[in-house]
This record gives C-alpha cells, sequence and structure tokens, in this order.
C-alpha cells in the first residue's frame, strides 16, 4: 500500500476559485487542488490533468510535475533492493531504449537505480532553483523548456519499471493510476512526441495529432 500525506479538505474537492491575493494563498490553492482531486479519485485522470478556469497554465504544469516528482520517489523505494547494480546495471527499457544519465561531468551509462535516483535529485534541485523559478505564483516564459526537458526524463523511470519489473509496476500503477496520469499530461501540454511514449498500454492516452 502506499499513503498520501495530502491536505485534508472537509468537505471533499471544491471547486477552484483564485484568491484576490496571489503569493502563497495561490500557490498553496492550486497545490491543494491537484492533491484533493488525486486523493478524491487518482482514476480521474482527465479530471485531475485539466486546468480550471482562471489559472495559469504554465503554473498549472508547475504544480503538476512538483507533484509528479514526490510520487516518483514512492516508486523508487518500492524498486530499492530489487532494482540494483547487479540486475540492471543500465538504464534500459527495452533493447531499443538504453538511457544515458546526464548528472556526472560527461553523459555515461548508469546502473538503472543509480539513473532514476540521479534523475529525482536532478528535478528536485531544478524546481526549487530560484534562478529558473523564482516564483510559484508566475512562470517565466524561459523556463518552460525545462519543464518539458524534464518531463522527458522523468518518463524514462516509468519505461524501465514496465519493461523490467512488471510486477511493482502493476502494483504500484494499480493504486498510484501515476504512470496513466503523467501520460495523460505529457500528451496533453504536447510535452514528448508520441514515438517516446513507449509504455504501449497506455496507448490511449496518447494524442497522435501531437508532433
Amino acid at each position: 500500500f502506499f499513503f498520501f500525506f495530502f491536505f485534508q479538505a472537509e468537505d471533499g474537492i471544491r471547486d477552484f476559485c483564485l484568491s484576490r491575493g496571489l503569493g502563497d494563498v495561490y500557490k498553496r490553492q492550486v497545490q491543494e487542488y491537484i492533491q484533493e482531486l488525486i486523493r478524491t479519485d487518482p482514476g480521474n485522470i482527465v479530471k485531475i490533468c485539466e486546468p480550471p478556469k482562471g489559472v495559469d497554465l504554465a503554473v498549472w504544469q508547475y504544480e503538476h510535475l512538483r507533484q509528479f516528482v514526490l510520487e516518483l520517489n514512492l516508486l523508487v523505494v518500492q524498486l530499492q533492493g530489487i532494482c540494483n547494480a547487479k540486475s540492471c546495471p543500465k538504464m534500459k527499457a527495452t533493447e531499443e531504449w538504453l538511457y544515458l544519465c546526464a548528472c556526472h561531468p560527461t553523459i555515461q551509462e548508469c546502473p538503472a537505480i543509480d539513473y532514476m535516483i540521479h534523475t529525482l535529485d536532478y528535478a528536485s534541485s531544478l524546481l526549487t532553483n530560484t534562478k529558473y523559478f523564482p516564483s510559484r505564483t508566475s512562470i517565466p516564459t524561459t523556463s518552460i523548456k525545462h519543464i518539458v526537458s524534464l518531463v522527458r526524463r522523468l518518463y524514462r523511470l516509468f519505461a524501465h519499471t514496465y519493461y523490467n519489473h512488471q510486477e511493482i509496476f502493476t502494483e504500484f500503477e494499480n493504486e498510484m493510476h501515476l504512470c496513466e496520469r503523467f501520460t495523460e499530461f505529457a500528451s496533453r501540454f504536447d510535452m514528448m512526441p508520441p514515438k517516446l511514449f513507449c509504455v504501449s498500454i497506455f496507448n490511449h492516452r496518447v494524442r497522435k495529432n501531437k508532433t
């Protein structure tokens, strides 16, 4: 079982309503709204990913990405001890998909579990870097490229788990619907071309008209 420590609203899901005061209040509204949706019905993928009226799209994407990183850490915890340098010396999905780790002075191969930990550490560092994301209420246009790049790197964690640790993937996905939600999110906002979505069971979430 997997446990969430989310903000608990007394009356369940509330309609999203922007506060007149922005800053931390606005930040918490977006974050808490996403978490309420997940907690109430994690399988309602479209509803969770659909931005409510009045929310800045870049802020919506940024807050979702922070949430994905939190939940992907739970997946890595499940993999530790099973996915290791001996069982998975390279970060692969299939033989066709080999991923190199960019979290070194030079790009190189990494055991899969190290690659995943490095990627999540990098994601956390990037998303809290005030140089690129000085505020959680307004995302600079120049920082959008970092969100897109990070989405593609994080997807690889799902790909490796799906093809190499099927039992853990299935158990985790049945509970969390995380890969399906990530696929819907990345496709909805055109962050990955269809050819990069290699977890085939969620191909129905990929918008084929995207490039």
